[in-house]
């Protein structure tokens, strides 16, 4: 009876910790998983058909790295009430505030861009209209964001995360091999030694784990789900859980296409989907469909972002529990922004699948600023208090913003000088 006592108290211990969790959890899980938006779905595969299982360990790094850089947003939240825009404006001034927020605006405009090229090509596979994807993807969204509740909204951005781990079995159908994945994969190498063209896949990879719409997205979702500090610890595992999840999802990517696709020159995700159609017909449909599931998630927690951002620097209010009639401001730049992505897709000619290579890349040239900015917020003792950065978060925040860096100057210098690193 005693032992039994135990167990039960265990059990009701753990279901507590369960229950307390799937309450918190939602800011740090739809900022990870959403990270693999159609433009990193495109870089993954891409990556695994060029250099097949050679990066994954490069892609392992890139867990604690999202994770350091992204929890330090829930520490501000939380802290502060204030999202990152605003965050940086109190912070900084006006110069630096709308330094960050144009180039955030920038950037998410072109990254939703790529999100709508993803989606519009993926149900291309199956004979839909790129004018129709468009028409009902902004519908949809529509729908999604004017029911007046931001736990609605969570909890349907919750269900197209779930849906972003269909790679996971599509993996396994094609049956991968074991000891070539953790022999060509888990050691460090850098296949066909230093180049423009690794640097450009190092680059694009990093640019799509780690990008300053996170900062203002994560932050802003604390802030709006009225997190408090006591949540924190629970905020972190929600994101450190996402991490993990973010970059397995990935690397199932690369070991699909490293499988099937190695030595083919794939140029965006549909086209890898294509290609796997031939081989096997589910795992073609399940990256099609994959593809759409990220392409809708990214296009949701981007266009929020820019809203966010837009409505804390003006003073308008700005919250997913308000209705449209009580922040018009606030959904008329996510309707701008998504419609005018949306239209982009649209025009004949235009440059959609350069776009999506060359945004990640941008993404992460761009990073490093914001990053500076974050921690040195977090740095703020006054406002912080004990949750502000100890010198261990310090050192590798810094290390990451020097890391990326280097990484990005030498791929300057592969640009301007081809023939050193040959």
């Amino acid at each position: 009876m005693n032992i039994l006592s135990k167990l039960y108290y265990i059990f009701r211990k753990y279901s507590k910790a369960v229950q307390l969790y799937l309450v918190i959890a939602g800011p740090g899980l739809v900022v990870m998983i959403a990270d693999n938006d159609a433009g990193g779905i495109t870089t993954y595969a891409a990556t695994g058909a060029k250099y097949g299982y050679n990066l994954i360990w490069f892609l392992l790094i890139l867990i604690p790295v999202a994770y350091y850089v992204q929890e330090m947003t829930v520490r501000l939240g939380v802290v502060t009430k204030r999202g990152h825009a605003e965050a940086i404006f109190d912070g900084f001034g006006a110069f630096w505030g709308w330094f960050s927020l144009i180039d955030l605006m920038i950037l998410d405009w072109l990254t939703l861009v790529t999100e709508f090229v993803g989606m519009t090509s993926a149900l291309h596979i199956f004979g839909v209209p790129a004018w129709v994807t468009v028409t009902g993807v902004v519908a949809l969204m529509g729908m999604i964001v004017v029911n007046g509740r931001y736990w609605t909204w969570e909890k349907i951005a919750m269900l197209f995360c779930a849906l972003n781990l269909i790679y996971i079995p599509g993996a396994f159908m094609v049956n991968p091999s074991v000891s070539e994945i953790l022999k060509d994969g888990l050691i460090p190498n850098f296949p066909g030694g230093f180049n423009g063209e690794l640097f450009f896949y190092l680059m694009a990879n990093i640019g799509t784990t780690i990008a300053p719409w996170m900062l203002f997205f994560q932050q802003s979702a604390v802030v709006d789900k009225g997190m408090q500090e006591k949540d924190i610890p629970w905020g972190k595992f929600d994101t450190l859980l996402g991490a993990v999840l973010t970059v397995v999802v990935a690397i199932f990517i690369v070991i699909v296409t490293g499988t099937v696709l190695k030595g083919v020159s794939i140029d965006d995700a549909s086209q890898a989907a294509t290609q796997l159609m031939h081989t096997n017909h589910y795992v073609g449909a399940f990256m099609a469909i994959g593809l759409f599931d990220a392409g809708l998630l990214g296009a949701i927690c981007i266009s929020l972002a820019s809203s966010w951002a837009f409505g804390e620097i003006f003073g308008w209010a700005h919250t997913l529990n308000t209705k449209i009639k009580e922040a018009p401001w606030f959904y008329a730049s996510y309707f701008f922004t998504l419609v005018t992505a949306g239209l982009v897709v649209l025009i004949p000619g235009a440059p959609l699948v350069l776009i999506t290579l060359f945004v990640q890349v941008i993404a992460v040239t761009l990073l490093p600023a914001a990053l500076v900015f974050l921690i040195l917020l977090l740095n703020d003792k006054k406002h912080m208090g004990e949750y502000s950065n100890t010198l261990s978060q310090n050192l590798i925040g810094g290390f990451i913003v020097i890391s990326i860096v280097i990484l990005s100057t030498l791929y300057g210098i592969s640009v301007m000088f081809p023939d050193l690193f040959k």
